[in-house]
């Protein structure tokens, strides 16, 4: 087996513009006038340059994991994208490919699983359900695989040592809730469809486009060796097609969000599937999100184009983003456009920063060049019916998507002038605003019992500072230091850096309020808003970093009055953390109904960059909405319950640690800016973001 380095993405230089959509209109505009040239001028030359200038390519729609999609267009989830679009973005995705497959030659739909989020909700199915059937009544084909958050037993990969545990074998196929909802029968009524494997997850899809036969391998989660055999025994009987594999999981990015990483899982397809098959020219997959690719060399010396695309934890749990691939037989050629239907169509008050309709970074907008006649030349024999007539796809949809469309423009938001220009909230119910005080130094050490001042100038709640405790298991004194480092929007002279922290050891350090402090008996029923400026480190680290708490209260939430029924009785009634995903996580038990915890998420965060987070939770909205960095997220909680409150009076607030039962746990990492806490909802005008003028 041989393995080529991997390539650096090729961006389209002809298209790549300062402006992510301006360049791309004159570029589409240039190309209409020199066809319209050749078409008017008439006579034997023009009609041959009209023929060598045509173009022979058709377009695959992907569709990346589509979770979010489903789960938060149910009314489980209070309608979230109806709420506040009209719309939802999974029927946008499918209708947009129903309405426009004929006018830019798209024969074939991928899909790359999660098509749900939770698989036992079957609201989540029927969303993904309708979403689906626009395709089938439009008879446009489409290939469909489960992931792991579509089987009722989500069992990851580690290696030779699972023999076959959590495959398709291992499973109660009666029980599935993806079987039931995309069996056999309905994937049979697919003009492509070929055949099922006897687990009826894995299906084999062929469709034509100019004369050439293409196979799509469609693998679900976890594949057993006898499902890598049947995919075998397919292609076996099946000699001479060039074959896509979609799998759900496969190829993962680095940390930099750009290099392609290899998986054990993707290594095994590779061993047992992919490198002795010279009939797979190109892999594709979801599950990790972002998108890179990864060109590979088989045992025939020929090369193997590997992306992984998943927006999932992108604005609006992806914002409809998916994918065309042009396959251009005339300029051996794949081009790749990452795009968004529904964003075009969002009512434009509606509208933030974080809405693109094409993302033109170079790993989302790209051109992988093959020469067809000699990659296949092993199994097939190259005989296109090249077109005459004819226009390259992707600059056309490009050109057409947005025509109407007015980016929105982003808002510029002034940096404070000094330490006060932020806005002043009056009140009593103005808690706590904690910060680094004037005067400090790039790593000084902060002493234990150093305050992280409370600036407050709310009359009982003046002085109540947070005060650093002494460092915890294997912490050390010099894990705690002041920094000049803070978001740009701060007013604040820096931030706390927490270094060293690593729960693989409990070494971890906090500070807390003083026991008798006014703040820590504020229940907040008029509702809050809570804001916090965070950063992570470049080295996060899941391992060692993952549930850290920058936020968070002493007791058990378990001993709250009402009656506390939910899981984790031990951990804190405040938890406002970095899950494993690098998400910001805010659970709290609401005051008014003590029951059940209620959870807000986040995407994931990009290491080394710094963030605001806002949460505000409304009484007479019944919501309660994160944003960061000014843009609501996707994950909120839909009838939300009022405030919050600990098992007693007397519990501190924890900034940098979590509480588990009745000890310190789960040490933040990072830097911590600013953090306010105010009883009531506040507008963006009057958050820390803002000026006071």
């Amino acid at each position: 087996m041989t393995q080529e380095p991997r390539d650096a993405i090729e961006p389209d230089a002809a298209t790549t513009p300062t402006h992510p959509f301006a360049s791309d209109r004159r570029n589409m505009l240039r190309g209409a006038a020199g066809l319209s040239a050749v078409a008017v001028g008439g006579g034997f030359l023009q009609a041959a340059q009209a023929a060598t200038a045509a173009t022979t390519s058709f377009a695959i729609a992907v569709l990346p994991d589509t979770q979010f999609y489903s789960r938060y267009a149910t009314t489980d989830e209070g309608q979230q994208f109806q709420n506040r679009y009209g719309s939802t973005p999974y029927a946008a995705q499918t209708s947009w490919i129903a309405n426009n497959a004929g006018r830019y030659n798209i024969p074939f739909v991928i899909h790359l699983g999660d098509v749900v989020d939770q698989v036992g909700k079957p609201n989540q199915w029927r969303v993904a359900d309708e979403a689906m059937r626009q395709l089938e009544n439009a008879s446009v084909p489409y290939a469909i695989l489960a992931g792991n958050h579509d089987v009722l037993a989500d069992h990851d990969y580690h290696g030779p040592s699972d023999q076959g545990f959590g495959t398709d074998a291992q499973r109660n196929l009666a029980a599935e809730p993806y079987l039931q909802w995309f069996p056999t029968s309905r994937a049979a009524r697919q003009s492509s469809f070929r055949e099922r494997d006897s687990s009826g997850f894995h299906e084999c899809h062929v469709f034509t486009a100019h004369g050439v036969p293409f196979m799509v391998l469609s693998m679900s989660w976890r594949v057993s060796d006898a499902a890598i055999a049947w995919a075998r025994d397919v292609m076996r009987r099946n000699p001479t097609l060039p074959v896509i594999l979609s799998n759900h999981q496969l190829l993962n990015i680095a940390a930099d969000g750009i290099t392609p990483a290899e998986t054990d899982y993707g290594q095994m397809l590779w061993d047992k599937l992919i490198c002795d098959n010279d009939q797979i020219f190109m892999t594709l997959n979801g599950h990790h999100h972002g998108a890179a690719y990864l060109k590979k060399f088989n045992n025939f010396g020929n090369e193997v184009h590997q992306m992984v695309v998943d927006y999932q934890m992108d604005y609006q749990g992806g914002n409809a983003m998916m994918r065309l691939y042009e396959v251009d037989f005339s300029a051996n050629k794949i081009d790749v456009m990452s795009f968004s239907p529904w964003v075009v169509g969002k009512p434009a008050s509606t509208l933030t920063q974080f809405d693109f309709a094409e993302l033109s970074a170079a790993n989302q907008r790209f051109s992988i060049p093959i020469n067809f006649k000699k990659r296949f030349a092993g199994f097939l024999r190259w005989r296109p019916l090249l077109a005459t007539t004819g226009t390259p796809i992707l600059p056309r949809v490009r050109s057409e998507l947005l025509a109407s469309y007015v980016e929105p423009t982003p808002t510029v938001q002034r940096p404070p002038a000094d330490a006060n220009d932020f806005p002043l909230i009056a009140g009593e119910d103005n808690y706590a605003h904690w910060r680094a005080p004037a005067g400090i130094a790039e790593g000084q050490v902060v002493r234990v019992g150093e305050a992280l001042p409370n600036i407050t100038t709310s009359g009982q709640h003046v002085g109540q500072h947070m005060y650093r405790a002494a460092p915890v298991g294997a912490a050390q004194l010099g894990d705690v230091v002041w920094s000049t480092d803070k978001h740009y929007l701060s007013s604040a002279p820096g931030s706390v850096r927490v270094l060293n922290s690593d729960k693989t050891v409990g070494r971890l350090n906090a500070f807390l309020t003083q026991v008798g402090a006014s703040i820590n008996n504020r229940s907040f029923w008029n509702g809050y808003t809570i804001e916090a400026f965070i950063k992570l480190p470049a080295d996060w680290d899941s391992n060692k970093h993952r549930w850290a708490n920058l936020l968070g209260r002493v007791g058990r939430r378990g001993n709250v009055p009402g009656g506390f029924r939910g899981g984790d009785p031990e951990a804190s009634s405040v938890l406002f953390a970095i899950s494993s995903l690098r998400e910001v996580q805010w659970e709290i038990v609401p005051a008014s109904n003590a029951q059940y915890p209620q959870t807000a998420w986040s995407g994931e965060l990009i290491r080394n960059t710094w963030y605001h987070v806002a949460l505000v939770n409304d009484p007479t909205t019944r919501t309660t909405t994160m944003y960061l960095d000014g843009a609501p997220v996707l994950r909120n909680i839909a009838n939300a319950e009022t405030g919050t409150r600990s098992q007693s009076v007397n519990n501190p607030w924890i900034v940098g640690a979590g509480w588990w039962d009745t000890v310190l746990t789960d040490g933040y990492y990072g830097w911590i800016g600013e953090i306010r806490l105010v009883g009531r909802p506040l507008p963006s005008a009057q958050w820390l973001t803002a000026r006071r003028s």
